[in-house]
């Protein structure tokens, strides 16, 4: 009865402010119900990211950033169409559950959730933290413990060598709990650049960050990755 009800309060309000499907550009409502069916299928995969000492850092995603999904990802990060935000929590929130089910016993319960800052330039230019709007729509918390130390470049523009010079030792740890189990959170993984950055200076912070979370990657330009592994084996 509420789907029903729900679905035709949706389509009155299209009516009223049609939108295009953020994804396909049909005319729908925020998002129509092939792409929408598309992103629910989504499942979690790990795969690993490697470290300067030769360690690897589990890294789990559920969409690859291209097609579809990377429609609908800039429309949100760059279009300001936050009507498709509550699609891509859903799908944020079964990557994390994935990622904290895979967690090692001694983490359960203490592990803390931490996003990717974003910079002043971005936020200037959006009105609002893509990433911060999809963790409270999924219902998590972020700790807000990495904070910028300096000035970075677009990384859009940047090639692989040069993404990961503009992130080194860009970031620190402020505040949280001593010793936290961490989660990264980003919206996107390109090249790993941001994320290992942040690994590190968790670690430098005396953290031990489990594994990153993302909702999409873009596997052609992540560097030293492991094929998927079966969801369940934990984090390390």
């Amino acid at each position: 009865m509420w789907s029903r009800l729900h679905g035709a309060v949706l389509d009155a309000w299209a009516a009223l402010a049609p939108v295009d499907c953020a994804g396909c550009e049909t005319p729908d409502r925020a998002l129509c119900e092939t792409c929408r069916a598309e992103l629910a299928a989504a499942v979690p995969a790990r795969h690993a990211l490697t470290r300067a000492d030769g360690t690897e850092l589990p890294v789990w995603h559920a969409l690859e950033y291209g097609g579809t999904a990377r429609s609908i990802l800039l429309a949100f990060k760059d279009g300001g169409r936050t009507d498709v935000a509550p699609a891509l929590a859903a799908v944020l929130r079964r990557v994390v559950r994935a990622a904290l089910a895979a967690s090692p016993p001694e983490a359960r319960g203490r592990v803390v959730l931490a996003g990717i800052p974003s910079t002043r330039a971005a936020f200037r230019r959006r009105g609002y933290v893509p990433l911060r709007h999809l963790v409270t729509r999924a219902g998590y918390r972020d700790e807000r413990m990495l904070v910028a130390t300096r000035q970075t470049q677009d990384q859009s523009d940047l090639d692989t060598t040069a993404r990961f010079a503009n992130r080194k030792e860009s970031l620190a740890v402020r505040g949280g709990p001593v010793g936290a189990f961490v989660v990264l959170l980003d919206d996107i993984i390109t090249t790993g650049a941001t994320i290992l950055e942040a690994d590190r200076a968790f670690h430098a912070a005396g953290h031990r960050v489990l594994c990153a979370v993302a909702v999409a990657r873009t596997p052609r330009r992540i560097p030293a990755l492991r094929a998927d592994v079966q969801i369940g084996r934990k984090c390390s």
